[in-house]
């Protein structure tokens, strides 16, 4: 004989302390709840609305510098330590948490071209116009001594930039050609070049470390393999790209940021076909950086804006600007994946949120599962058309903004011209060209 009854954790429903809160069991039986859409509609509206009155992205400005920000550099073990580059060959180290400069050096004569750190954190390299490669100590000299560099290579060339291996105690340059170093030596282990213009950028591969490319000024992004010391393949696109930046969680995916306003996604496998194409910018990109995650990079542009995109779609989700903002030349995104940096060249470096809505310190438990909920209203209710309105607005400069309808206007000219010509023309005589493609002009291997 079977008898059924009821059986009750009293955990699920007995308070441990009075100040707790009271436990209500909940059914979730959907005809018990006729309601239940609209009432989450009218939430993730709401939501939508205080994310947009909250969003206030701007922390700080790190200013000092005489001269305009060339170039940034993350400390690979230390979060709150940022190193910066100027035209004028200071190179400044920052404290993030404390908001202050911590150490000044004159590092070159001219611009410093390139700064980057060794990826156990102990010492940086700094290149500029001066044609020397110099390291540096990261913590400084002691008390009583002079700041003198570690090594110092004198080159023939100027050098544009720089980076270091993510593992091994070897760097890169680029300038005339790229060449390859060892740090205990004076003299390129190799050196590789494929045609004659001269190098703008060099970035080592994060997983696949013997890998790297360059961006060249005849307007190609050539791949180079350490350990056979011979270019890979190059693939050259309709305009000059100006520097290049490496997924940290996909090996073969590079970002490419272009002259032509655009930033372009490529499968280092399939170079002929660029995986997206990100468009929203009114001017040439300048600088891209990866965050932590790989799911997002952030541009910096000349038309005095940076944005975040995400990697999967070609419009940025967010748009950052100031009055006093000029021409960004440089951005980074902080380890922690929480705080973006850029520099400009009104002398100034200026830290923001990368969620500008964020909340920042310590949350209650009961402030996590609230956000946690909202963000989950506002990806199920996203594609209504007043949540998608809302969540997409953003107020730009009178500048960006009188730019964006010209280029709208352009564009669609161009579509109505391709399509006249196809349709005046001899049956297939004329092919369409998807937009991925229309900018790459060969891949050479």
């Amino acid at each position: 004989m079977k008898v059924k009854m009821l059986s009750r954790n009293p955990d699920h429903y007995v308070r441990e302390t009075k100040l707790d809160l009271q436990r209500v069991p909940r059914n979730y039986d959907p005809t018990l709840h006729p309601f239940e859409v609209p009432r989450e509609y009218i939430r993730a509206l709401n939501a939508t609305k205080l994310e947009r009155v909250f969003a206030k992205p701007f922390l700080a400005s790190l200013d000092g510098h005489r001269d305009g920000v060339n170039c940034l550099a993350k400390n690979p073990k230390s979060l709150a330590t940022v190193l910066s580059g100027a035209c004028d060959g200071e190179v400044r180290i920052w404290n993030l948490t404390k908001r202050k400069c911590i150490r000044t050096i004159q590092a070159h004569e001219g611009f410093v071209r390139g700064i980057c750190t060794r990826f156990c954190g102990t010492s940086f390299f700094t290149v500029g116009d001066d044609k020397t490669v110099k390291q540096w100590k990261m913590d400084g000299p002691s008390s009583g001594e002079e700041e003198e560099p570690l090594h110092t290579i004198l080159g023939k060339t100027v050098y544009t930039g720089i980076d270091h291996h993510w593992k091994e105690a070897v760097f890169a340059t680029c300038g005339q050609q790229v060449d390859i170093w060892d740090e205990q030596r004076t003299n390129p282990i190799c050196s590789m070049t494929w045609g004659f213009d001269s190098i703008s950028s060099v970035k080592f591969n994060p997983i696949e470390t013997f890998l790297l490319g360059s961006c060249a000024s005849d307007r190609n992004i050539v791949l180079y393999d350490m350990r056979q010391a011979t270019p890979l393949k190059k693939v050259i696109l309709d305009m000059r790209t100006n520097t290049i930046c490496w997924n940290p969680m996909e090996a073969f995916i590079f970002t490419a940021a272009n002259e032509d306003y655009n930033l372009y996604t490529f499968d280092m496998r399939a170079l002929d076909t660029p995986v997206m194409v990100h468009m929203d910018h009114v001017s040439a990109v300048l600088d891209v950086d990866y965050s932590p995650t790989g799911r997002e990079f952030v541009s910096a542009s000349f038309d005095k804006s940076i944005r975040i995109f995400p990697v999967d779609k070609s419009r940025s989700r967010e748009v950052y600007h100031t009055k006093r903002m000029q021409h960004v030349i440089c951005v980074k995104w902080t380890a922690d994946s929480k705080y973006i940096m850029c520099g400009s060249d009104e002398m100034n470096i200026r830290l923001w949120k990368a969620n500008a809505s964020e909340k920042l310190g310590v949350l209650t438990s009961r402030e996590k599962a609230a956000t946690d909920y909202n963000q989950k209203l506002k990806e199920k209710f996203q594609y209504h058309p007043h949540i998608k309105r809302i969540s997409r607005h953003r107020h730009l400069p009178k500048s960006i903004y009188s730019q964006i309808q010209e280029q709208r206007i352009m564009k669609e000219a161009r579509r109505r011209k391709e399509l006249n010509r196809i349709k005046h023309s001899k049956p297939g005589s004329v092919q369409r060209v998807s937009e991925k493609k229309k900018h790459i002009v060969a891949v050479v291997k």
